[in-house]
């Protein structure tokens, strides 16, 4: 008997360890995740956006230079549904949803930045004047889907968005 023990437990903990991998495997999209198993396709190089699709709807998630998850949402034919996670969750802007700011922070557009574009979605990042910061999320306006891409960085930072 005591030899087919660590026999046992073996075959229990294999099997416990396959059941979790299948698991993670089903809803493991990487969403939420501090280094998603995503390509990071941020616009600026102060942030990591990944982004990830499902069903028709495209995930968008900002995390900080550290990993922290900053924000996340979900959007398909210009309608965005933000995601209840990350730290500035509350502090996200949609066409469909106001963000909730201090009365007292200010928004310092002047330090805006566009944290990620493609030919549906803009978001940009806007400091306040309380330490925090504030995005907006909104329909990609239709000249970026026309606008040829920029191959050189020097030739790039000179162009007005």
């Amino acid at each position: 008997m005591i030899k087919f023990l660590p026999r046992r437990a073996l075959c229990a903990g294999l099997v416990v360890m396959g059941l979790s991998t299948s698991a993670m495997a089903a809803t493991g999209t990487g969403l939420g995740q501090a280094w998603p198993n995503a390509q990071d396709v941020s616009a600026s190089a102060h942030w990591h956006v990944y982004t990830f699709a499902n069903n028709g709807l495209k995930y968008v998630q900002v995390n900080d230079l550290y990993g922290n998850v900053r924000i996340a949402f979900a959007a398909a034919n210009g309608q965005f549904l933000v995601l209840p996670m990350g730290r500035d969750a509350q502090r996200i802007t949609t066409p469909q949803q106001s963000a909730s700011v201090s009365a007292t922070a200010v928004p310092l557009a002047s330090y805006a930045e566009t944290v990620y574009r493609d030919s549906s979605i803009q978001l940009q990042a806007v400091p306040l004047s309380d330490g925090t910061t504030m995005f907006t999320a909104q329909p990609a306006t239709t000249s970026y889907a026309t606008a040829s891409p920029c191959d050189d960085p020097e030739e790039c930072s000179s162009h007005t968005q």
